[in-house]
């Protein structure tokens, strides 16, 4: 034990590895006390977009490394790799044509024409995004963008488009996965409405515990602005660094403790929403039975209704105490059991998630030295556990008192199950938290290998978990079978219910010879992966919204007729259907 623990020291320059619904596969620095107060450390406001990529995710001084025997794996199943071409950004900066709006919008102070404020709000982080951002084929670009600094601003935008018929797309942190914010090719000009500048605490109610934040607020200035009144809101999707509470509303986000502090819908109270019909105030009562709430009808309507400016959040002091931890178990079985129970029981914990055999193996060679590898894999097999083994992350969050009988509870039905917990699982549980957050940036590691990687996510029953899971792979790891090429997949339990829970797959395949043969690649995959959950017992996207990508499948989780209600509703309040069409439903 003592061997394993010193390889995970805070002098070793060695580094542990998750593949998490964080979906955090590094995990490579020294585990901290309080890692989001540390990463939301001078962060007030917005992240400002010319430090971030404008062909990949996050801040430009960032970059991650997956290490030789991580790599290897993956090839071991996909095969040899080759790296794509990148064009550089004065390249696609030649290609941003000469913009449309008319004059009565470029003179506008919040409205920007340059090419590279357009070029960085044309695209988000889907796959067919990285692949456009790479070959240069953005095909469309905004023909301004707009950077409101208050509700009043917004509105005159919307009555300028309507004037000058355009085209709104609103853009909150450019995080979508799914094709949110992708002009489209079209007659009319696209004038892009940037949340960037609407990122304050407008007002902190202590006694209601309700904070008004400007929508455009990201994820770490919400929680030092929260941090230094004593306060946490506690959402933390995978795309936390850059991600905005409106867009968390408009897609209908879950966090990665949802589990304590719940999903958004538990968290948004009421706001400004304004809509090319006028500006609807939703008010934050804390229950109603006044007819249909209209914070349900307006949660994941992804801009088709109007724009979110301010919103109201349901917040909470912050805790004295916060822990994550991991535990392995000997099978798939019997970790789904725990957590089962654990949800079921009302065991007070924040967080719950767990690998299946195949991720929790790329877990322990992801980012991991080989003697780390070695190590951990011989205390493991040491315990009686063999290649069946799952990894389960947990963590608890409140005060001290709360989190002990929280442990004493889960603690009880991880050894009836048959666990191995120790020092050194408590280490990979905070090694996990300080790294929650960097997935992404493993991306552009693996695209620079000739790896592409994507992911996506459904929920279902209990009963149907593991159909669905095998259904979900096997389609995914076939879906390039016609071209002689093999697809790496694996799946973990990302958020837990007492209904069910979500089940989040990543994959791993070759880059072809070119781009287009590339995305061709991934639209097979895509669309098997959508079939396999467009069966009506499975939902088509769990957290990250529907967009482009998920429109064609929405009717078999909705039906025919709920289509036609979403429909009515969004043109009740977008008559013109000029806000984000072809977004959520198929016009």
């Amino acid at each position: 034990m003592s061997k394993i623990k010193s390889l995970f020291s805070k002098n070793s320059t060695s580094t542990a590895v998750a593949i998490n619904d964080a979906d955090s596969i590094i995990l490579d620095t020294p585990a901290k006390d309080n890692i989001l107060t540390d990463a939301s450390n001078s962060m007030s406001g917005n992240t400002p977009i010319e430090q971030t990529r404008w062909n990949g995710w996050g801040n430009v001084s960032i970059n991650k490394k997956v290490s030789s025997h991580g790599a290897k794996l993956i090839k071991s199943h996909i095969g040899k790799t080759k790296k794509l071409s990148s064009v550089s950004l004065q390249q696609v900066l030649k290609t941003v044509p000469k913009s449309r709006l008319p004059a009565a919008m470029t003179k506008l102070a919040t409205v920007s024409i340059d090419k590279e404020v357009r070029l960085r709000h044309a695209r988000g982080q889907s796959f067919p995004d990285w692949i456009a951002m790479h070959s240069g084929d953005f095909e469309v670009f905004p023909d301004g963008v707009a950077f409101p600094e208050s509700t009043a601003d917004v509105e005159t935008l919307l009555k300028l488009a309507h004037d000058h018929d355009l085209i709104v797309i609103p853009f909150g942190g450019g995080t979508s996965v799914v094709g949110h914010i992708n002009p489209q090719k079209g007659s009319r000009p696209v004038l892009t409405i940037a949340m960037s500048k609407m990122d304050q605490l407008i007002d902190l109610d202590t006694e209601s515990q309700i904070a008004t934040f400007g929508a455009g607020t990201q994820g770490p200035a919400v929680e030092a602005q929260l941090d230094a009144q004593g306060y946490r809101l506690g959402h933390y999707p995978q795309s936390w660094e850059l991600s905005t509470l409106g867009g968390w509303i408009a897609a209908r986000s879950s966090g990665q403790q949802s589990l304590g502090y719940g999903r958004i819908e538990q968290m948004f109270a009421g706001g400004t929403l304004v809509t090319p019909q006028g500006v609807l105030n939703i008010a934050d009562i804390p229950a109603s039975s006044a007819g249909p709430d209209l914070r349900e009808m307006l949660m994941g309507t992804e801009g088709r209704a109007g724009i979110f400016t301010e919103v109201k959040m349901r917040v909470q002091p912050q805790p004295e105490e916060e822990l994550f931890k991991v535990a392995f178990l000997p099978n798939w079985e019997a970790g789904k059991e725990v957590l089962r129970q654990a949800v079921q029981k009302n065991v007070r914990l924040s967080m719950l998630r767990l690998s299946n055999a195949v991720e929790t193996d790329a877990h322990l060679h992801l980012g991991t030295s080989p003697s780390q590898f070695l190590a951990i894999s011989t205390y493991l097999k040491a315990r009686g556990l063999s290649s069946d083994k799952v990894m389960l992350t947990y963590g608890v969050s409140g005060d001290k008192a709360q989190n002990k009988l929280a442990l004493t509870q889960f603690n009880k039905l991880l050894k009836q199950h048959g666990s191995v917990t120790g020092k050194i699982t408590d280490i990979m549980g905070s090694v996990w938290a300080h790294g929650r957050f960097k997935f992404p940036y493993l991306r552009g590691t693996l695209w620079d290998k000739g790896i592409m990687v994507d992911t996506f996510e459904t929920a279902t029953n209990w009963n149907n978990i593991d159909e669905q899971m095998q259904q979900m792979q096997e389609a995914v790891r076939n879906a390039l079978s016609d071209e002689g090429e093999n697809v790496m997949a694996f799946t973990h339990i990302s958020h837990v219910y007492k209904q069910g829970a979500s089940l989040y797959t990543t994959y791993f395949f070759r880059a072809a010879k070119d781009h287009a043969t590339t995305l061709k690649r991934w639209q097979k995959i895509k669309q098997a992966a959508s079939l396999s959950l467009a069966n009506g017992t499975a939902t088509i996207s769990h957290q990250h919204g529907v967009g482009r990508d998920h429109a064609p499948y929405l009717a078999a989780e909705k039906g025919k007729l709920g289509i036609q209600v979403t429909h009515d509703m969004l043109k009740s309040l977008d008559p013109e259907q000029r806000m984000n069409p072809g977004v959520l439903i198929e016009d």
